[in-house]
């Protein structure tokens, strides 16, 4: 919380958005993100608690994550820090709303040490891709116009596999899922799949829409689970009695989801999916 009548010394400037800074009254250190703020002070200085382009001032309660993201900032690169404002620019430019602070220490950290794998000749490999391609496509896109600007800097050729990873940075900002979260997300995703087609004994044709609407319906629906958002589903009671097989196929799918997450899956959230799985399975007999 900002204290109109605190003051904050100036470690080091991080970027033209984000400086590191210490309490006067406290003596603790914090990270201050606002538009131009860095630019404004050069190496040390004083910014006034009621400056009125402190957007956010926060302070990462973990201490090890605090001296994880420190160490890590203090070694990036300024024009790391450079390509990071632009890109974050471009997010706030294409989504509505305010973007999850920890972009500002997440992403550049993630740009460098990509540069770094890139430049040693370390391989990038991302099973996901295709999942985030489709899953995510407006994010997708953002990330790869990120890619054209890294690679225009550096000298380097972002592989299509790290832009999948940059599609998760994206969709994290925005969303304020965090990219670990994401990335256990799509694996379960894939073992669900998987669990599908040995249960019914089907096949997807890949990127068909019967794939990319399972794929996304379950994504978000471990999202939700993660995040204990309830969905309001009133035809419980139907859907148990009128869809009794997909109902079973759904709670095996809700005991894997559970094992994974160590969170219980909530019987609106299972019916929701034994309704999903109905409509694919007669869409897919339609179409034999």
């Amino acid at each position: 919380m900002i204290r109109e009548h605190e003051q904050f010394q100036v470690q080091r400037v991080i970027g033209n958005n984000v400086v590191m800074v210490q309490g006067s009254k406290n003596g603790k250190e914090y990270v201050i993100i606002g538009k131009g703020i860095g630019f404004a002070v050069k190496g040390t200085g004083v910014i006034e608690g009621n400056d009125h382009r402190i957007e956010k001032l926060f302070r990462l309660e973990d201490r090890d994550e605090w001296s994880q993201y420190q160490i890590l900032l203090e070694d990036i690169d300024p024009k790391v820090m450079k390509i990071t404002d632009e890109i974050i620019s471009d997010i706030g430019e294409q989504f509505a709303g305010k973007l999850n602070d920890k972009i500002y220490l997440a992403l550049p950290s993630h740009i460098q040490f990509t540069i770094y794998r890139l430049r040693n000749g370390m391989d990038i490999v991302n099973p996901f891709l295709q999942e985030t391609k489709m899953t995510f496509p407006k994010e997708y896109e953002i990330a790869y116009k990120a890619a054209e600007k890294i690679n225009a800097e550096f000298q380097v050729q972002i592989p299509e596999d790290e832009i999948g990873f940059l599609t998760y940075h994206v969709y994290s900002a925005v969303s304020n899922v965090p990219v670990g979260q994401l990335v256990k997300a799509s694996n379960i995703v894939s073992e669900l799949m998987d669990l599908i087609r040995e249960e019914r004994n089907i096949t997807f044709e890949y990127g068909s829409m019967n794939h990319v609407r399972l794929m996304i319906h379950l994504r978000f629906s471990i999202e939700r689970i993660l995040q204990g958002s309830l969905i309001d589903n009133p035809f419980v009671k139907h859907i148990k009695k009128e869809y009794k097989r997909e109902y079973i196929l759904a709670k095996k799918l809700g005991k894997a989801m559970q094992n994974s997450l160590s969170v219980e899956v909530p019987e609106e959230e299972l019916c929701f999916l034994a309704m999903h799985l109905y409509r694919l399975f007669q869409t897919l007999e339609k179409n034999k």
